[in-house]
Formats: C-alpha cells, sequence, structure tokens
C-alpha cells in the first residue's frame, strides 16, 4: 500500500465546485450525517462510497491528505470540519466522525498541485514515489513529474476508481522476491 492516498475535493469526493456552486455560511441539520447545507439549503456530501473508503485508508494506517486548488480555502474546510462521516458499516457501536479527522494533511488553496505535493513532501518526508493522487481533472496528472502516482477519477470517487488507483500505484511498486542458495527467501 502507498504511505500516502491524496484526494481533491470538487467533483473528486464531493459532486460541485466549492467555489462557485456554494454559498457560505454553512450548516449542518443537528446529527445529519454525510450532508452539510449553505446559505440556500443547498446539500454538500460525500458520494456514496468515499465514507466506506476513508475508514478503509484509516484502518490501514495510511496518511490521508486533501489537495485541491480551490479559490474558497475556507468553505472547503468549514465544510469538511461540518461533514460527519457515518460509522463503518457493521460497526454498530462505530463512532460518527467529522470528515476532517481523517485527513492528516490539507493543502487547499489556489495553485498547482506540484506546489501542494511539495509541502506535504517537506513536512511529512513521505517519499513522492509513495504517494497515490485522485483527482478529476486530467491536468493535475502533472504531480506524476514528481514521482505521484496520478488516477483519473471519472463520475465521482468510487470504490472501482480507488481499486484501479491502487492496482496502478502497486503496478509500479512491485515487491522483488529473491531466493539466495541457501533457500532462503528475502524481499
Amino acid at each position: 500500500m502507498p504511505k500516502l492516498i491524496a484526494f481533491d475535493l470538487d467533483y473528486t469526493l464531493w459532486d460541485l465546485w466549492i467555489d462557485t456552486h456554494v454559498t457560505g455560511p454553512l450548516h449542518r441539520n443537528k446529527n445529519a450525517l454525510n450532508e452539510v447545507r449553505d446559505r440556500h439549503n443547498d446539500v454538500i456530501c460525500f458520494y456514496k462510497q468515499v465514507p466506506d473508503i476513508l475508514h478503509r485508508i484509516r484502518d490501514a494506517g495510511i496518511t490521508v491528505a486533501a489537495v485541491s486548488r480551490t479559490c474558497a480555502p475556507n468553505l472547503a474546510r468549514q465544510a469538511l470540519s461540518l461533514l460527519l462521516v457515518p460509522p463503518k458499516r457493521g460497526d454498530a457501536d462505530g463512532k460518527v466522525l467529522k470528515a476532517e479527522s481523517f485527513f492528516d494533511e490539507m493543502e487547499i488553496y489556489p495553485g498547482s498541485k506540484l506546489k501542494h505535493f511539495k509541502k506535504i513532501h517537506e513536512r511529512t518526508g513521505i517519499p513522492y514515489d509513495e504517494m497515490l493522487f485522485f483527482d478529476d481533472e486530467h491536468r493535475n496528472s502533472e504531480v506524476e513529474s514528481l514521482g505521484v502516482t496520478f488516477c483519473l477519477v471519472r463520475n465521482g470517487m468510487d470504490l472501482q476508481t480507488f481499486e484501479r488507483g491502487l492496482a496502478e500505484w502497486r503496478r509500479r511498486h512491485h515487491v522483488k522476491v529473491v531466493e539466495d542458495p541457501a533457500g532462503d527467501v528475502d524481499k
């Protein structure tokens, strides 16, 4: 598994551009799960399978990053602080968590994704080739020049896209098995 998995926000984790489709302030109706509303009561929510993906990554102990070039970073951060992620499926005693608690790193501001990843690398020390990035805009594949594995998201983040990204990262990081003359196997 990669050491860091990063996600764009707009049209990757939710189905809107936070800087053009949303008018603050944002609010949550009581303890509504995966739903925040803007001033006009328009809904902001993660795509259906995103909560399961976030739980899976968290359970694997992988660092998670939100990487967005939005012109409305405060709204994006507010949405992540208000969105409540339901417990894992089948976990009757599971806790409801704020979406922001799933993200170890946040680079949310206008500018190149190259800059975002360079800052994450500086803070975490995680090598670029140990990073996997999901984004709906092909122009952001420029991060591959750093060594980051890029996975294009079409029609929002789902488990199939997540598995496709992991498969591509694994294809690039195959484990070599070497057998020594004594018969021991080293990886």
